[in-house]
């Protein structure tokens, strides 16, 4: 009997999903329309699909794993839940306080961000824990079952319990989630000592805050995916992707759903790894645009970027995550006209429904998708393989009614300066994760993924001057691809404010057997098995500083010498990081962390046959316009049939299920064994774009 493994990435325009044959990497591919009313619907819909294209009986599928935007989105649009907040008395306004920094220094009428619980559902308890731990002031339980009536009677469906220091202490925050569930068995709860065990109290409520308020939304969605899953005769449970690169079960999400931001686009950065690992390219600059935003990220060596904290909906997230920067421009961002006449694009999208004008959904306003139809650069026929019809003269009429007329230009222009500007936003996510990381995008490859990403990668990829673009086999499908490389992974953290020398030991020590602990009794329920892998780090900062730098922990147990070899370390990477550092200084130790990865078997790649002949893969020319030459008449392949080792030159589109790439006259194309189109562009088509 096949073994099967299927990966489902949702999105906002599109639900892909891969299915690969664990023996032979044998690969089944669907793409279809997020359903946005309840994504789960057109998930089940998709796997019954994909399961009669691959032949298969749903009994033969091993392994699920499924990537979502569920709780990014609930967040994004304030969908949370009527949220209510237990905390210290005298702390009910952490949330609104927050750090006292503008967002924007020069925007006096920029509104506070409304925290997922409001200040009516916010009670104060009498309790106080000191930072050490010690308990200065006992719980008043009266207090917090007074507190059952109070959040019931404002229709409270979850509580986030946030009490001064108890990451030091958490006995407090787990006798009021006792008493709190015992009176109220269905109410959703979140302390967060369980959360996020560090100091800084607004960082640490807000996470909990926000977490607690996507429980309830969370638990019904996964309750309706794993049901449909089950229905369809899969007997194992499926796995949910996380930020941090790590794919875990539904219950672990239940209770901890900020680790599924980022979800989705965490996939395409796991899937770019493996295949960068396996085409020898270790250096690459992701670029993930799809339908309604564009992440990208940073993989040096192999290796992702990864950061601790993230702002969602104006709220910091302290999770471990990938560091991938997202911005409003895909496919369906809307093009549209400002007060001053000034064209724009994004961030409001057409979404799945109705879409792009040329989808023929209903769509009115112009998007991107509707301007690269009009330049020639997307097919004029259909989409998905021939399953989806295109409507081009919807999208022209879209452009010249919002656009030539208000802007008072040709078509041509219009569509043109639709796509200049997207790629100048695109650009400028590009640069926050190298430039502004200190490193020179141009010694890296630029990997296009998602819907649109092959569509301009070369216009991107020239305004920053990186020669070389790696455009993966199934580009609009990486990301669901990438589901199947993950491993099962968790991160936990302690707060330990200590300096940073031998009196310390005793206590550091501790704290790194409370995060083996922790990590022992996730690895008993989720009942993993496979080889276990262990990183630990540790924050230090120089005493008095505000913030602190991550550093690798050699070994699992402090002695005098490690602590010596850390503050060695931190030196050398505050040196690195600021430029300067300060050995006569005192250095302190903030948070202790632990990873545990459990390392999982990964599909095997497919490998493409011998070289042929590229000019037998056109199956059309057609005019596409090109910022260096407008338009010219440029050869269409057909993907599928090019073989490996194939080599031509540009003008050039190549077209497939999933996507299209956009060749610019002159770039020198590749395809590899993997199947990977290598473009490298000449210096002329870089130069045109400056």
């Amino acid at each position: 009997m096949a073994r099967a493994w299927l990966g489902i990435d949702t999105g906002g325009t599109f639900t892909d999903l891969v299915m690969v044959d664990a023996d032979s990497g044998r690969q089944w591919l669907f793409k279809t329309p997020t359903t946005p009313d309840d994504a789960s619907r057109g998930i089940l819909d998709g796997m019954r699909e994909i399961l009669k294209l691959a032949k298969l009986e749903p009994r033969e599928v091993d392994f699920v794993c499924h990537g979502t935007t569920l709780a990014t989105n609930a967040v994004l649009e304030r969908k949370w839940v009527k949220t209510g907040m237990v905390t210290t008395a005298g702390f009910r306004d952490v949330l609104e306080l927050a750090r006292q920094r503008r967002p924007s220094f020069f925007n006096l009428d920029l509104a506070k961000p409304t925290p997922p619980s409001v200040r009516d559902a916010r009670i104060e308890v009498r309790e106080r824990v000191a930072p050490d731990g010690a308990v200065v002031t006992p719980l008043n339980e009266d207090d917090v079952r007074a507190t059952v009536n109070a959040l019931k009677a404002l229709g409270c469906e979850a509580i986030s319990i946030c009490f001064l220091h108890s990451y030091a202490n958490p006995t407090h925050e787990r006798r009021t989630a006792e008493i709190i569930s015992a009176l109220w068995p269905e109410v959703f709860i979140c302390t967060s000592s369980d959360i996020l065990a560090e100091f800084r109290e607004y960082e640490r409520f807000s996470t909990a805050t926000v977490n607690a308020s996507l429980m309830p939304t969370i638990d019904r969605y996964l309750d309706r995916f794993e049901r449909g899953v089950h229905a369809l005769g899969i007997k194992g449970d499926p796995q949910i992707m996380q930020s941090n690169g790590g794919a875990v079960s539904p219950a672990t999400v239940r209770r901890a759903p900020v680790n599924t931001f980022f979800s989705g686009p965490a996939g395409g950065v796991i899937g770019a790894v493996g295949l960068s690992n396996e085409a020898e390219v270790p250096d690459i600059i992701t670029f993930d645009m799809g339908g309604t935003s564009t992440d990208v990220a940073m993989i040096r060596a192999g290796v992702p970027a990864k950061q601790n904290v993230r702002e969602m909906g104006g709220f910091p997230v302290r999770v471990r995550t990938l560091d991938i920067h997202t911005i409003g421009a895909g496919g369906g961002s809307l093009a549209w006209v400002d007060a001053g006449g000034l064209l724009k694009v994004g961030p409001q999208s057409a979404g799945a429904m109705p879409g792009p004008a040329s989808y023929g959904r209903g769509g009115e306003k112009p998007t991107v998708t509707d301007a690269n139809v009009v330049l020639g650069r997307l097919s004029q026929k259909s989409l998905l393989g021939g399953r989806m019809a295109m409507y081009p003269e919807r999208g022209r009429a879209a452009i010249e009614r919002h656009l030539c007329e208000q802007l008072n230009v040709d078509l041509v222009r219009a569509a043109s300066g639709v796509i200049e500007i997207v790629n100048v936003n695109m650009m400028g996510a590009v640069r926050v994760i190298s430039v502004e990381r200190g490193e020179d995008p141009r010694s890296f490859a630029l990997m296009p993924f998602g819907g649109a990403g092959p569509l301009h990668a070369a216009d991107v990829a020239a305004m920053m001057r990186i020669p070389r673009i790696f455009v993966p086999q199934r580009p609009g499908l990486l990301s669901a691809m990438g589901l199947l490389h993950a491993d099962a992974r968790s991160d936990f953290s302690v707060t330990r404010l200590v300096k940073a020398t031998a009196d310390s030991v005793g206590s550091l020590n501790e704290g790194m057997a409370d995060l083996e602990t922790r990590a022992d009794a996730w690895l008993d329920r989720e009942s993993l098995d496979g080889a276990t892998v262990r990183e630990w780090q540790a924050d230090l900062r120089y005493v008095g500083q505000n913030f602190e730098l991550p550093s690798q922990l050699r070994r699992s147990r402090f002695d005098a010498n490690a602590i010596v070899a850390l503050v060695d370390d931190f030196h050398a990477i505050h040196a690195k990081a600021y430029g300067y550092n300060m050995p006569e200084r005192a250095v302190e130790i903030v948070n202790l962390r632990l990873a545990v990865t459990v390392q999982r078997p990964t599909p095997p790649f497919e490998i493409f046959g011998v070289v042929g002949n590229p000019e037998a893969a056109i199956i059309e020319e057609r005019q596409t316009w090109f910022p260096s030459t407008g338009y010219v008449a440029t050869p269409v392949y057909d993907r599928d049939k090019i073989a490996a080792g194939a080599q031509f030159t540009g003008p050039a589109i190549i077209e497939q299920m999933d996507t299209t790439t956009v060749v610019p006259p002159h770039a020198e194309v590749e395809i590899d064994r993997l199947g990977n189109i290598m473009i490298t562009l000449a210096e002329s088509s870089m130069r045109s774009l400056q």
